[in-house]
């Protein structure tokens, strides 16, 4: 696990000012894989205090844009955040709890993961979702 100082370097490293609610975000997503707006909130609330709804979605949105954390919402779901990014990694949830666990790229044959038609796109990554009932729900 990352330490405060490793958070504040990745903070830095991005060009983003670093702060006490960025760095304490940045480390609720490492802390809680797939967690929640309302999830993060409580845990960087526990950490730091009284810290505003907005100040937590406006951080979300930077970390995410910097590319340090992930922001997932597997249908019909909310958005959810990780600190796995760049990797084109896939997710598996629960469809009766909603549960999600990380499962590295597909194996053997796969066709859907190749574009029937690109449209001139230059793809770089296929977002799949793999969907089922997790070990607790399915006994």
């Amino acid at each position: 696990m990352p330490t405060t100082a490793d958070f504040e370097r990745m903070v830095r490293g991005v060009a983003l000012r670093v702060t006490r609610p960025r760095v304490a975000v940045l480390a609720a997503v490492y802390d809680h894989p797939h967690a929640d707006t309302d999830s993060i909130i409580s845990v960087v609330r526990a950490n730091l205090g009284e810290v505003s709804h907005q100040a937590i979605y406006d951080v979300l949105r930077a970390l995410t844009a910097a590319g340090l954390v992930r922001r997932i919402q597997p249908a019909g779901s909310v958005a959810r955040y990780e600190s796995r990014t760049g990797d084109n990694h896939h997710h598996v949830v629960c469809r009766s709890c909603g549960v999600i666990a990380d499962t590295d790229c597909a194996v053997g044959s796969a066709p859907c993961l190749t574009a029937s038609e690109a449209h001139g796109f230059a793809i770089d990554e296929a977002e799949v979702t793999y969907w089922g009932l997790c070990p607790a729900c399915s006994t």
